[in-house]
């Protein structure tokens, strides 16, 4: 093959290959600007709406073991909490802090209507996260919200990390 004609295969093959990786969609946790950002097959949602910066690529609506690699099912409570706590490894087992229509959480009862889930980039450690995120570990899971959706047979005492953004 003359040496034009085996540089222009090889070029056609490079663009190939970039368009091919171009489709394949962001990770969890990715920034993002619409939706299409996340995924060309329309599985995975751009959330803008809660301040990120730069977007979070996400699955909405999720259950455990339920999202990618790499990420956790996590849950978002709205709304004020009341000053009940709760244990999440006894709730409903050995105990029942939480009224019927609430759920225990690291941060305490919290209503079941306001709950929404997440799949979230696992971490474990702050530089697994981008810039402005924070890897959340159970401590600041307390602090500043988030609890990743248990297994079926129930709550552990170490939650899964997974980034979030940075509270100051």
């Amino acid at each position: 093959m003359p040496p034009p004609v085996r540089t222009i295969i090889s070029l056609i093959a490079l663009s190939v290959v970039v368009v091919v990786g171009a489709g394949c969609g962001s990770q969890i946790g990715d920034s993002c600007d619409r939706n299409i950002d996340c995924s060309p097959d329309g599985d995975r949602f751009c959330e803008r709406s809660s301040g990120s910066p730069g977007g979070y690529c996400t699955v909405i609506g999720c259950d455990y073991g339920s999202c990618p690699d790499d990420a956790v099912c996590v849950r978002f409570y709205s709304g004020a909490f009341p000053d009940r706590a709760c244990d999440t490894v006894t709730e409903d087992i050995s105990s029942d802090d939480c009224a019927p229509d609430e759920v225990c959480t690291l941060r305490g009862c919290a209503p079941r209507r306001s709950e929404v889930r997440y799949c979230m980039q696992a971490c474990s450690g702050g530089g697994d996260c981008r810039d402005d995120y924070e890897c959340r570990n159970r401590e600041l899971m307390i602090a500043h919200g988030g609890d990743p959706v248990p297994p079926p047979e129930g709550a552990t005492s170490s939650p899964p990390r997974f980034c979030a953004l940075a509270v100051p």
